[in-house]
C-alpha cells in the first residue's frame, strides 16, 4: 500500500516523463519522414497529374531514346545540343503520354494486340520504314522478316550474337511502343473532332465566305496620323484595357528576368600565327607520311581517319568543296573555314567505285583454343565450297545465317577501326557475287559470302586534319583575370553597368528565362547558372560571381544578376513590358475615338479623302481571311466582316474600328468565283478544319495536368 501510495504522490511527474518520451518518439518518426521526402522531393525530375517521376527513371527513358536514335541515325555519340534535344523528347513524349492515357482510361479507348497485328501486317505505317525489316527490292515493311528476326534473337543461345543483335531488338521494341501511343492519339484525335459536327447551314456559309469576293474604294484614316502627344490616357484608362486583355497575360510557369555580362575569349593574333606554323608542318606530314592514320591521330584532328574509302557526303561540306578540284594524291593548301572557325588541310588518299550498299551472310567460328578455331573455319569453308547449305551449316554454330544488308551509312561515320573490322569490311565490299571467303581474325575466323551488290559509288579515302581555331592558355588567363577584376568591382547592379563600359562589355537583358531552357541566354555550360537563377534563396537583385567560365571549353566569361521574379499566373500592370504594351493599345484606342469622330461625319470616301484620309482601291476581300491594308501595314478582320455585309455600290453605314485604322468605304463590286457548291467537299473540309482543331487539345490538357518540369536541377 505504502508504494501505490507514493506511485499516486508522484503520477503527476510520471505522467510528464512517459508523455514525453511518446513525444520524443513521435517527432524521432516525424523526423524521418520529412527527412525521407525531402529526399525524394530532391529526386524528383517532374510530375504530371499528380504522379512523380524521380530522376532515375528519367534517366531511363533518356538512355532509350539514346540508343534509339543511334540505331536510327547509325551514331555512337551525340553533340551536347544533341543530347539536350533527346531529353527533351525523352520528357515530352513522357508528359503527352501520361495525359493521354488519363483521358482515354475515362474513355475506355485502347489499342489492341490484334490492331498492332493488322498493322503490322499492311506494313503502311509511316514508323515501320524506319526499321532494319524493310525489303530492299520492293522498298517496303516486311513483316516476315520482323517475325524472322524476333524468332532468332530468342533462341539464339551465343552470347556474342546476341549482344549485337540486341540494339535492333530494343530499337523495334521502342518503335512498337510509340507506335501503338501515336495510334491512341490518332483514336483520341479523331473521337474529339467527330464533337465538331458540321452541317448544311454552316457548309453554304464557310462556301459564300470563301468564293464572294468584294472590291472596295477604302478611306483609311491610320492611327499613326495622329500624334501620341495630342491624346491623353489616365492610370484608369490603363487598368480597364488590361482587364480587357488579362486573360492575354496569364504565365503557365515562373519566369525570371536577369541582367548579364557575357564576353566570350577570341584567339589573339599570336594565337592564330602559332596555328598557321603547325599547320604548316602538318601539311608536309601529310605529304611525306606512309602511316597517315599515327599523322592524323597525333594532330588531335575532329576528324578521325580510319583507312576506308567513304562516299562524299559523309565528309563536311568545305572538304566535300574540294574533292573534285584536288588531284588523287595530292594535299590540299592549308585554309581557314569560317563557318565552323576551323583551320584544315587534307590529302586525298584513292578514289575508288564500290557498292554502297551490299547483302550477305555470315558465320563466325571461334575457340579458346586458336588451333581448333582454325581447323572448324577451314572445315566450314570447305564444305560451303563444296555445295553445303549455309544456314544449315550456320544453324549448327548456333546462328541463323540469314541474309542481310549493309550500307557505306553503317560504317563510313566509325573513328576508328581495328584490323579486324577493316578485313571484314575489305573482303564485302571487294569480295566477288556468291564467292566463300575465309577472313582469318586475331581470334577466329568469319565466313562470309556476298550474295548481292548495289549503287555502285565513287568512294574517296580522305585524310583531312580539322581543328578549331581557339585560344591558348595565356589569352584565357588574361581575360579570366581582367573580367574577374570587372566583377570584384561591380557588387551591384548599378555598380555592373557603370563599370561595363570602361571595360569594353556590355550589359545585356534576358527577359521571361524559364527552367526548362537548356542554358542561359545561348551560352553552353551554363546549367549551374540556371539552378541558381531559380533557386528559392536567390534574391532580386544577387549576383552570380561563382561560375564565370562557361561556354565551349570555357571560351565564354559571365556574370548575371536576378533582375525580376516573375511568378506564375497573371502578370499586372506593374510589368514595364505589359504596362508599355496595354499603354499602345491605349493610345490607340483614344486615336481610334478622335478619328472615328472625324469619319462619323463623313458621308462618302470622297468626303474622307477631304477630311485627310489615304484612299485606295482594296480587291479580293472575302469573309474567310482578313483583309490586309498596305495604307495601315495591318490585317483587319473587322473590315472584312463589314465589307461583306454591305450591299453592292453602298457606304459603310459607320466608320469600322480596325486593328491599325479607321475605315470608310463603298463596296465597288461583288464577284462569286467560279464552281458550285459541293455538300460533301465543304462538309469533308469543315471536318479537317475541325480535326486540326482537335490536334490544339494537347496544350490545353498540359496546362491543366499540373506539369512541373524539375530537369533543370539534374541536366
Amino acid at each position: 500500500m505504502a508504494v501505490l501510495g507514493k506511485i499516486r504522490e508522484r503520477s503527476l511527474l510520471l505522467i510528464c516523463i512517459i508523455g514525453f518520451a511518446l513525444f520524443a518518439f513521435i517527432a524521432e518518426e516525424l523526423f524521418r519522414s520529412c527527412e525521407t521526402t525531402r529526399n525524394e522531393a530532391s529526386q524528383r525530375a517532374g510530375e504530371v497529374l499528380g504522379e512523380k517521376l524521380d530522376v532515375q527513371s528519367f534517366n531511363v527513358m533518356v538512355e532509350e531514346y539514346t540508343n534509339a536514335m543511334k540505331v536510327a541515325q547509325q551514331r555512337d555519340d551525340f553533340s551536347a545540343d544533341e543530347l539536350s534535344q533527346i531529353r527533351d523528347m525523352a520528357w515530352n513524349s513522357y508528359v503527352s503520354q501520361k495525359i493521354l492515357e488519363n483521358e482515354c482510361n475515362k474513355l475506355g479507348l485502347t489499342v489492341t494486340d490484334k490492331e498492332m497485328q493488322n498493322l503490322l501486317a499492311e506494313g503502311t505505317h509511316p514508323m515501320l520504314s524506319q526499321t532494319p525489316f524493310v525489303n530492299q527490292q520492293t522498298g517496303k515493311f516486311d513483316v516476315n522478316m520482323l517475325k524472322e528476326f524476333i524468332s532468332n534473337y530468342k533462341k539464339n543461345q551465343n552470347p556474342q550474337v546476341t549482344e549485337q543483335l540486341k540494339p535492333i531488338y530494343t530499337y523495334w521494341q521502342f518503335l512498337e511502343k510509340n507506335m501503338r501511343n501515336q495510334i491512341l492519339q490518332q483514336k483520341y484525335q479523331s473521337l474529339l473532332a467527330g464533337c465538331m459536327l458540321s452541317n448544311e447551314i454552316s457548309e453554304k456559309a464557310q462556301f459564300e465566305a470563301e468564293n464572294q469576293e468584294n472590291t472596295i474604294q477604302l478611306a483609311a484614316f491610320p492611327f499613326s496620323s495622329v500624334n501620341d502627344n495630342d491624346v491623353k490616357v489616365a492610370e484608369s484608362d490603363l487598368k480597364s484595357k488590361f482587364e480587357e486583355l488579362k486573360a492575354g497575360f496569364r504565365r503557365f510557369t515562373e519566369t525570371r528576368n536577369i541582367q548579364y555580362v557575357d564576353f566570350q575569349i577570341v584567339p589573339s593574333s599570336a594565337d592564330i600565327n602559332a596555328l598557321n606554323k603547325d599547320f604548316a608542318a602538318y601539311k608536309k606530314q601529310l605529304e611525306e607520311a606512309t602511316d597517315l592514320a599515327e599523322v592524323v591521330r597525333k594532330s588531335g584532328s575532329v576528324v578521325a581517319y580510319n583507312g576506308l574509302a567513304k562516299t562524299k557526303n559523309s565528309y563536311s561540306s568545305d572538304v566535300v568543296a574540294l574533292i573534285d578540284s584536288t588531284a588523287v594524291g595530292a594535299t590540299t593548301a592549308v585554309k581557314e573555314n569560317k563557318s565552323d572557325n576551323t583551320m584544315n588541310v587534307m590529302k586525298i588518299v584513292s578514289k575508288v567505285s564500290l557498292p554502297d550498299s551490299v547483302e550477305f551472310r555470315a558465320i563466325q567460328v571461334a575457340d579458346a583454343d586458336a588451333a581448333k578455331a582454325a581447323t572448324k573455319a577451314d572445315s566450314v569453308y570447305n564444305a560451303l565450297q563444296g555445295g553445303a547449305d549455309f544456314e544449315t551449316i550456320a544453324k549448327k554454330y548456333g546462328q541463323t545465317g540469314a541474309k542481310q544488308w549493309m550500307t557505306s551509312a553503317m560504317y563510313q561515320n566509325a573513328p576508328t577501326l581495328d584490323q579486324d573490322t577493316k578485313a571484314y569490311l575489305d573482303a564485302l565490299l571487294k569480295g566477288e557475287v556468291n564467292a566463300i571467303q575465309k577472313v582469318s581474325l586475331t581470334k577466329g575466323s568469319i565466313i562470309v559470302q556476298v550474295t548481292s551488290k548495289k549503287a555502285m559509288t565513287d568512294m574517296y579515302d580522305i585524310a583531312v586534319i580539322k581543328k578549331p581555331i581557339q585560344f591558348s592558355k595565356e589569352t584565357s588567363t588574361k581575360e579570366f583575370n581582367r573580367f574577374s577584376e570587372f566583377v570584384a568591382k561591380s557588387p551591384s547592379l548599378d555598380d555592373l553597368k557603370k563599370n561595363a563600359k570602361q571595360y569594353g562589355y556590355e550589359v545585356k537583358t534576358a527577359k521571361d528565362v524559364t527552367k526548362n531552357t537548356h542554358n542561359v541566354a545561348g551560352v553552353r555550360s551554363t546549367a549551374d547558372v540556371l539552378r541558381w537563377i531559380f533557386n528559392n534563396d536567390t534574391k532580386e537583385g544577387d549576383i552570380y560571381t561563382d561560375h564565370l567560365e562557361c561556354g565551349d571549353n570555357g571560351d565564354h566569361l559571365m556574370v548575371v544578376v536576378l533582375d525580376k521574379i516573375n511568378p506564375e499566373g497573371y502578370a499586372d500592370l506593374n510589368d514595364e513590358d505589359v504596362k508599355n504594351y496595354i499603354k499602345t493599345l491605349a493610345i490607340n484606342d483614344k486615336k481610334a475615338e478622335k478619328l472615328m469622330e472625324k469619319a462619323s461625319k463623313c458621308k462618302s470616301v470622297a468626303d474622307a479623302q477631304k477630311a485627310g484620309a489615304k484612299v485606295s482601291e482594296v480587291k479580293q476581300i472575302n469573309f474567310a481571311s482578313p483583309a490586309f491594308i498596305p495604307e495601315t501595314g495591318a490585317q483587319e478582320p473587322a473590315l472584312s466582316g463589314a465589307v461583306v455585309a454591305t450591299a453592292k455600290g453602298k457606304v459603310s453605314k459607320a466608320p469600322v474600328k480596325g486593328n491599325a485604322g479607321v475605315y470608310v468605304f463603298q463596296v465597288t463590286e461583288k464577284t462569286n468565283l467560279p464552281g458550285k457548291f459541293d455538300k460533301a467537299a465543304m462538309s469533308q473540309k469543315l471536318q479537317q478544319k475541325a480535326l486540326s482543331a482537335a490536334q490544339q487539345y494537347m496544350q490545353e490538357l498540359i496546362q491543366n495536368a499540373d506539369v512541373k518540369d524539375n530537369r533543370y536541377l539534374f541536366f
